[in-house]
């Protein structure tokens, strides 16, 4: 059965947008760290985007998405009013959430949009939530009201320095973590890169570092093999045995690698979409 979208923002124009979507049996399932797949017409491809955020007494979700190829540029000409023809889920496995005591949130990208979901989850279950946000430039930045609302603290910086720190999240996070011992796991969601970065900035301080793999995956079942990466030595799939893992164990230079094997027929596929239908 299609799924209305109820309310559609552009968050940065032409790249970026929010959709509300009534899906009240997934609203109603949802966990922080879950996703859903959506297919937008009989003849396209399926693909995986995380739950920002869930209300179960409206019976609605919110799912964050980067314009890259055509799927999304197919989802982002719908509309308030229009449906999707497919949203599964929730899939994957959520969020490894218990009281005790503080946790830094890192977000990049439209992941700052996915860890919300989980932030959120943690402040609920009790847990002092620290957020790092981080982009280009502040007009990048994504969820940042959301976020204040219910983060403790909300740290923030930006690679030119126009809002916030200038410079990475990793620089915030480092400094936190070498005054903060209360620090009890660090979450990051966002461009591998940057995960990566995390995971390599908490390793010498020894706290739990869990990263969501969810950029390598396709169709979000296990059939198809393609979201396998290594975690700790052993092969895994991100859609159902993740996509959440120990940072300190992921192989992230096989996924970089994986990550860029379909780039070129990517934009391929984006330009001839592009070139039809004059965006």
């Amino acid at each position: 059965m299609p799924t209305p979208i109820l309310e559609k923002e552009s968050l940065i124009p032409g790249r970026t947008s929010k959709l509300v979507l009534h899906a009240p049996q997934i609203a109603r399932n949802a966990r922080p760290g879950h996703f859903v797949m959506l297919r937008m017409n009989p003849d396209g491809e399926r693909i995986p985007l995380t739950i920002a955020d869930t209300d179960p007494e409206k019976g609605t979700i919110v799912i964050v998405y980067l314009v890259m190829g055509k799927s999304t540029a197919l989802l982002e000409d719908l509309k308030a009013g229009d449906s999707i023809l497919d949203v599964c889920g929730p899939l994957g496995k959520p969020t490894h959430i218990e009281k005790k005591g503080t946790v830094v949130c890192v977000g990049g990208g439209t992941g700052i949009a996915a860890m919300h979901h989980i932030a959120k989850g943690h402040w609920r279950a009790g847990n002092r939530v620290v957020g790092v946000i981080g982009a280009r430039t502040k007009d990048l930045l994504l969820f940042e009201k959301e976020l204040s609302s219910f983060a403790h603290e909300l740290l923030i910086s930006t690679d030119d320095g126009s809002y916030g720190h200038k410079g990475l999240v990793t620089d915030l996070l480092r400094e936190r973590l070498e005054t903060d011992k209360d620090v009890f796991e660090v979450v990051a969601v966002g461009p591998v890169p940057m995960m990566a970065a995390v995971a390599e900035t908490t390793r010498s301080f020894g706290v739990r570092t869990t990263v969501s793999l969810n950029p390598i995956m396709v169709d979000g079942i296990g059939m198809c093999g393609a979201c396998r990466v290594t975690v700790g030595g052993k092969t895994k799939f991100a859609c159902v045995d993740g996509p959440e893992f120990d940072g300190h164990q992921v192989d992230f230079a096989e996924l970089r690698r994986r990550l860029g094997a379909f780039r070129e027929q990517e934009k391929i596929s984006l330009d001839q979409y592009r070139s039809q239908h004059g965006n």
